[in-house]
């Protein structure tokens, strides 16, 4: 369980603008505590609970980069090409039998080591082959295609930093270490329940003024990009009371508790009350479209200075999807222990016309497409409501509209956040 305080998020602002609500996450919240030691194969996902020292030098000795013959540069003709003996052969995973001299090459295939006495590699294409000897041009670069013991990672360099959060080419590099196992932060435990009269299971009977809730399985699939632990509670009604329960019950083994749904300021949004009632709310608006009103706070847990971070978010899904990656996002790597992941927005062309107010980031689904001239251009969904799922399945990624924009015309230039960063 976090340890959290009341004030973890603290802000006395009517409306948090977004990157206020980044560092306050950074600032306040504590990582959760506790790591195991898992295997390589298990560890996409995990972040990293200490350093990775380099045991060895990557690679471990110098070796040809390409298939070839590994000659001394010395002994060349600087003005003409140089005709030389071929002595030895050597394939990945074979020693030479003996050094190269002046007047001497070696065949060696990529990844083999160089032999004593030579620096450099000619390309196979480049030289001339006749009978015993190799004939190679002028002009090469002493040390041309040869990878230097310990060019990649320095035995007792840092590999990768504690709060590394792992992907494929990061356990790769683990591999090429000889590591087999590595210390990784425990996973976060978070809980999702929608909220609402209105939203009823997937699959079950439809009555009148209701809607399957899909924003459980949209965070499920969000959550699972991050390796969390994830308890599907499930549905609860618009009941002050049994919301206080579940809240309280989720609080007790869990880090995070996210909740979709009864936020707002309606009279029938009874979220907020809820979270008061078990612990405190200490924001509930941010300075962000689609998504105002998502909120956090902190549940108490069990024992003193115990709890669960909370995050109430919209109720519409786009809503949902934009405050999962620009607020949830960072508070989950914070809690997990990782290091800080800023998303940078590719610069792309807009096709469109857009007003927005002053003071809030707006952003607006968009898809991509090339240009005559060779730019990259966006073009907005027709339909802008929060509700509109094919608005997430139709377009690419999502226009940052900075809090001092108020208009956008065809042809200037936008900052653009693919779907696939805002997942990675």
């Amino acid at each position: 369980m976090a340890q959290l305080t009341d004030d973890c998020f603290a802000f006395n602002g009517p409306l948090l603008p977004v990157d206020d609500a980044e560092r306050l996450i950074a600032e306040r919240i504590t990582p959760v505590a506790g790591h195991e030691r898992v295997a390589l194969r298990d560890a996409k996902g995990r972040v990293l609970a200490q350093d990775i020292v380099a045991p060895v030098n990557v690679p471990p000795f110098d070796n040809s980069a390409v298939d070839g013959y590994a000659v001394c540069a010395a002994a060349l003709e600087p003005a003409g090409e140089t005709r030389l003996a071929i002595i030895d052969r050597i394939t990945a995973g074979h020693a030479a039998n003996r050094a190269v001299t002046h007047g001497e090459a070696i065949r060696i295939f990529t990844g083999a080591p160089m032999p004593d006495g030579a620096d450099t590699v000619f390309m196979q294409e480049d030289c001339r082959v006749e009978g015993e000897h190799v004939i190679v041009p002028p002009g090469l670069k002493r040390g041309a295609n040869r990878r230097l013991a310990g060019e990649d990672m320095k035995a007792g360099a840092v590999a990768l930093p504690a709060g590394r959060r792992l992907s494929a080419p990061h356990i790769a590099l683990a591999a090429a270490l000889g590591l087999t196992r590595l210390d990784v932060r425990r996973r976060l435990r978070v809980a999702i329940f929608s909220t609402g009269d209105e939203i009823v299971e997937p699959g079950a009977a439809l009555p009148p003024a209701a809607l399957y809730d899909s924003n459980r399985y949209l965070l499920a699939g969000l959550l699972a990009h991050y390796g969390v632990d994830v308890t599907d509670l499930g549905i609860l009604a618009d009941n002050p009371a049994e919301l206080a329960r579940g809240l309280a019950a989720a609080a007790a083994h869990h880090d995070l508790v996210l909740t979709s749904g009864g936020v707002s300021t309606g009279e029938a949004d009874h979220v907020r009350d809820a979270v008061e009632s078990v612990g405190r709310l200490v924001f509930w608006r941010v300075a962000i479209k689609p998504g105002r009103p998502v909120a956090m706070g902190v549940l108490h847990g069990p024992h003193s200075g115990e709890g669960a971070a909370f995050v109430g978010l919209p109720g519409n899904p786009v809503a949902v999807f934009v405050t999962f990656v620009r607020v949830v996002r960072p508070l989950l790597l914070r809690l997990a222990g990782a290091l800080p992941e800023p998303l940078t927005a590719m610069p792309v062309r807009a096709t469109f016309h857009y007003k927005k107010r002053a003071g809030r980031r707006e952003y607006v689904r968009v898809a991509l497409r090339g240009a005559a001239d060779g730019a990259i251009e966006a073009v907005k969904y027709p339909q802008d409501g929060a509700g509109i799922l094919t608005s997430l399945t139709e377009t690419d990624g999502l226009a940052e509209l900075a809090e001092n924009v108020t208009k956008i015309e065809p042809g200037v230039e936008i900052g653009f956040l693919s779907y696939a960063s805002l997942l990675s």
